[in-house]
């Protein structure tokens, strides 16, 4: 009898400790999802660990507008966020909504069937037809909002270049004279990192679109009426190893964070890069004063500004949340999250009709629409293995190395790419 006792004690006591449990518990409403009466929550994942403060701000907008709905945003290191991503979309455990890489790198998570397909849901008519073609599968649904886009451009230090009397150039031998200049002075002239390879396909766009020829190789490239062989192309790798004097010594073994802190420190006038760079270095030191200007080519015309689609977000297709996430990707589509994007990343919102309110971002903006051309390694040649950007970048390595010559790059380039690029005639 006092068995029984004992083991009718313990049963209310386990009863009431699970109630006790649940009372204490977080519902699946206020998690992710939505519940009656609960607040709904939309994990939303990225590779911009600098940019979580600005999407912080962004997302509290939206929160604002929205009562009870709540915001998580995330960001991952940068060269481990693909693998995060797939596994998470493949399992329960990824993001509501997901930021998803552009063009080429876009597929393998379409072709997964981890993303919603967003057609007749989110209007895109009337943006940038290069934009809204990163955020495309294969099949030609839309899978994601686009971002932001991306020009490529010489940033350099005002105040160096007055210190040391030269200014942006208009010329390919006036380029090389104020890198001359900045060395006789004991100034690093370009800060670059390529000890990161993925680097280097940008170095090579901001310093030689103008001369390979921009939007008019694109278009003869993948026509197949010129290859990577071309005198042109070639010409713009070798514009690297021409200028190899006046980068960091032995810059393959820089890292890309360093060069930007070489460059925002004011120990190097100038920086290769994208306008996804201007937040950051205004951040790491507001005093800094920015300039930005394309680099010429050989002829006197107007210098190509290279620019691409980066960045997408997309709703993912186990989301216990699809409806609230797909509001939120709808919000990403307008004009008031465009100008935020612009006002609080720094960066070049995907959305048109945007007004640019820092003068480093609407005097990128202006020259990209003057004489656009893609970012030809990324937007076209990043849809098979192995892909333009990953052959270049370790062929311009070897060339600073001194192992390979400009031809030698140029021809493995070509080699790499026709194993599964086909010419569209």
């Amino acid at each position: 009898m006092a068995m029984t006792n004992r083991r009718g004690w313990a049963a209310v006591a386990m009863v009431a400790g699970a109630l006790a449990l649940s009372a204490c518990a977080p519902s699946s409403s206020s998690t992710s999802g939505s519940g009656s009466g609960g607040d709904t929550t939309i994990s939303v994942w990225s590779w911009r660990t600098e940019d979580v403060a600005a999407y912080n701000d962004i997302f509290a907008v939206y929160e604002k507008a929205h009562p009870g709905v709540k915001v998580d945003f995330k960001a991952f290191k940068n060269t481990e966020y693909n693998q995060i991503l797939t596994t998470g979309l493949a399992g329960s455990s990824g993001p509501d909504v997901a930021q998803v890489r552009s063009y080429g790198q876009l597929q393998p998570t379409v072709a997964a069937g981890s993303l919603v397909p967003l057609d007749g849901k989110v209007d895109l008519s009337g943006w940038d037809a290069n934009v809204v073609k990163s955020a495309q599968g294969k099949d030609g649904k839309t899978y994601a909002v686009p971002l932001a886009k991306q020009t490529l451009q010489m940033f350099y230090n005002k105040d160096l270049f007055t210190q040391v009397g030269v200014k942006p150039p208009t010329t390919w031998a006036e380029f090389i004279a104020l890198n001359a200049r900045l060395k006789e002075q004991g100034v690093t002239p370009m800060a670059v990192g390529a000890k990161d390879s993925w680097t280097l396909p940008i170095v090579q766009e901001v310093v030689g679109a103008s001369t390979f020829g921009g939007a008019s190789f694109e278009k003869a490239v993948m026509s197949g009426q010129k290859t990577f062989a071309d005198p042109a192309w070639v010409a713009s790798v070798k514009a690297i190893s021409d200028l190899k004097p006046y980068l960091p010594d032995s810059a393959v073994g820089v890292a890309y964070t360093d060069a930007q802190v070489l460059f925002s420190s004011g120990k190097a006038a100038m920086f290769p890069g994208g306008s996804f760079e201007l937040g950051f270095f205004q951040k790491q030191n507001p005093g800094l004063k920015l300039g930005v200007f394309q680099v010429p080519g050989p002829a006197e015309s107007t210098p190509s500004t290279p620019g691409y689609a980066d960045g997408s977000f997309g709703v993912s297709a186990k989301s216990d949340a699809q409806k609230a996430s797909l509001d939120l990707v709808k919000w990403m589509s307008t004009k008031e999250f465009g100008q935020l994007v612009a006002d609080k990343v720094k960066q070049l919102s995907a959305v048109p009709g945007v007004t640019y309110n820092d003068p480093l971002l609407k005097q990128m903006a202006d020259a990209y629409a003057k004489n656009p051309s893609p970012y030809l390694l990324l937007t076209d040649f990043r849809y098979g293995t192995p892909t333009g950007t990953d052959l270049l970048g370790t062929g311009i390595q070897e060339l600073l190395l001194g192992k390979k010559d400009a031809p030698a790059v140029s021809k493995d380039l070509q080699t790499g790419v026709s194993q599964w690029f086909k010419p569209q005639a």
